[in-house]
C-alpha cells in the first residue's frame, strides 16, 4: 500500500483546505470522505465569506487570509468566488452606533470599509424597506460563493493540478500509530498509511475517538434556512446582514458601546432561537434567507434531527419581510444545516504523539475562515 505524507479524514471545507496547504508544501495527500461527496455544513450554508463578522485579532485574521486564498484559486479556475462585498444595515440607534465604532476598528486594521448614510443605502440597495435602515457599513473586498458548488471545484483542481488522491464512500473507524506510521482503517477493512493524519470530522462523533468527543464540551447547532423561487427581476449583489446580525456577530462585541446596547421586547423570541437575518442571491436568482440556532450537546445531538420547525421559519420570514421588498415571498426550499462548535467559539484541536491531529468544532465560521486557519494548522502538523 502507498504511504502518504498526509491523510485527511473529511472532505468538507476544513478538510479540503488542510489538503490544499499540504499539497502546496509538496506533500503527498490522500483525502477520505465518508459520503459520495461532502453533504454537511460545507454545502448547507449561505456561502458568505465575511471576515468582518469574526472575532477581531483572531478569527478575523484567518478570514482575511482566506480571502486571498479564495482569490488565488478563483484566478486558476472558477470556484464561484465573486467579490461583491458585504452590507450591514442598522435598524436602530444602538446598531448604528456599533457600525460607526466598528468602522474605526477596521480602519485601524487597514481593512477597507465604507459607512453609508440612508441616501447611499437606498442607492445601493433600493429593495430595502424604507422604514428599516438608519445606517449601513459596506466591506467591498468580501466574497460570496455557491456553497453547493465551491468545495467540489476546489477538490477537482487539487486532484488535477496538484495530484490529490481522493477516496469517497469510505467511513474511517480506526486510526492508530504503529511503529511510527499512522494506520487508518475503514469500515470495510481497507487500510491506508501515512506519516501524519488530520481529522476534520464535522459533527460525526461516533466513528472515530467517540469517548474523546463525549468529553469535549462541544455542542451541535441546527440552523433553519430557506430559499425563494428564482426571482429574475431582482438583483442583490453581495452579502446582506441585518441589525440582528450586528447584535450577534463577534466583531461588534469589540465595540465600546456593545455592553450598553438595549434589547427591544420584540427581539426576545428571536434571541431565544438565535435568529439573525441574512440574505444572499444564488446564481439561479433565488434568494437564500435565514437563519436560526438550536443547540444540543455532542451526546444529545440526535435530538436536533427531527423535522423543520415552521414556527421558527415564520419568525425568520416576518423579520425578513420587514427588511426587504421582494416581488413575492414564495419559498421553494426549506432545509436545516448542522455544525459543531466549542463553548468558547474557537475550534476543537487535539493531537496524538505529533502524528494524528484533530480539528473540528469550527462552528459557523468554516466558510469564512477554513482556508486561513488550515494554513496555520498544516504548518504546525509538519513542523513537529
Amino acid at each position: 500500500m502507498k504511504k502518504y505524507d498526509l491523510i485527511v479524514v473529511g472532505a468538507g471545507n476544513l478538510g479540503t483546505f488542510h489538503a490544499y496547504h499540504a499539497l502546496q508544501m509538496g506533500k503527498s495527500v490522500l483525502m477520505i470522505e465518508k459520503d459520495s461527496e461532502p453533504m454537511e455544513a460545507t454545502v448547507r450554508n449561505f456561502g458568505q465569506v465575511v471576515p468582518s463578522g469574526q472575532a477581531l485579532d483572531t478569527w478575523f485574521e484567518y478570514g482575511r487570509r482566506s480571502l486571498e486564498i479564495y482569490q488565488n484559486l478563483q484566478d486558476l479556475t472558477d470556484i464561484t468566488a465573486r467579490k461583491n462585498g458585504s452590507y450591514y444595515f442598522a435598524s436602530d440607534d444602538d446598531e448604528a452606533k456599533l457600525l460607526e465604532e466598528a468602522r474605526a476598528l477596521f480602519k485601524i486594521r487597514g481593512y477597507a470599509c465604507e459607512l453609508m448614510n440612508r441616501k447611499v443605502c437606498f442607492e445601493r440597495m433600493p429593495m430595502l424597506q424604507n422604514e428599516y435602515y438608519k445606517l449601513g457599513l459596506f466591506f467591498p473586498n468580501e466574497f460570496s460563493v455557491e456553497p453547493r458548488t465551491m468545495v467540489h471545484r476546489v477538490r477537482e483542481i487539487l486532484i488535477k493540478k496538484w495530484g490529490l488522491d481522493f477516496v469517497n464512500n469510505t467511513t474511517i473507524v480506526d486510526c492508530q500509530i504503529k511503529n511510527g506510521i499512522c494506520e487508518v482503517v475503514s469500515s470495510k477493512g481497507e487500510k491506508f498509511y501515512a506519516e501524519k493524519v488530520t481529522i476534520c470530522n464535522g459533527r460525526d462523533f461516533k466513528a472515530l475517538f467517540p469517548s474523546l468527543f463525549e468529553n469535549s464540551g462541544m455542542k451541535v447547532s441546527k440552523l433553519n434556512m430557506m430559499s425563494t423561487y428564482p426571482l429574475k427581476d431582482v438583483q442583490i449583489k453581495g452579502n446582506i446582514l441585518s441589525g440582528l446580525s450586528i447584535r450577534r456577530y463577534d466583531s461588534f462585541k469589540s465595540c465600546a458601546s456593545y455592553p450598553q446596547i438595549s434589547q427591544p421586547e420584540w427581539q426576545k423570541p428571536y434571541n431565544a432561537w438565535g435568529i439573525h437575518i441574512l440574505f444572499k442571491q444564488a446564481f439561479n436568482g433565488s434568494i437564500i434567507i435565514g437563519d436560526s440556532h438550536e443547540y444540543a450537546s455532542v451526546n444529545e445531538n440526535a435530538t436536533l434531527d427531527f423535522g423543520i420547525d415552521m414556527d421558527i421559519n415564520q419568525l425568520i420570514l416576518k423579520e425578513a419581510q420587514r427588511i426587504m421588498k421582494l416581488p413575492n415571498w414564495n419559498i421553494q426550499n426549506y432545509w436545516a444545516g448542522y455544525y459543531s462548535q466549542t463553548a468558547d467559539g474557537g475550534i476543537y484541536e487535539h493531537q496524538l504523539e505529533n502524528k494524528i491531529y484533530i480539528a473540528t468544532g469550527i462552528g459557523g465560521k468554516g466558510m469564512t475562515t477554513s482556508p486561513g486557519y488550515a494554513e496555520k494548522r498544516i504548518k504546525e502538523v509538519f513542523s513537529q
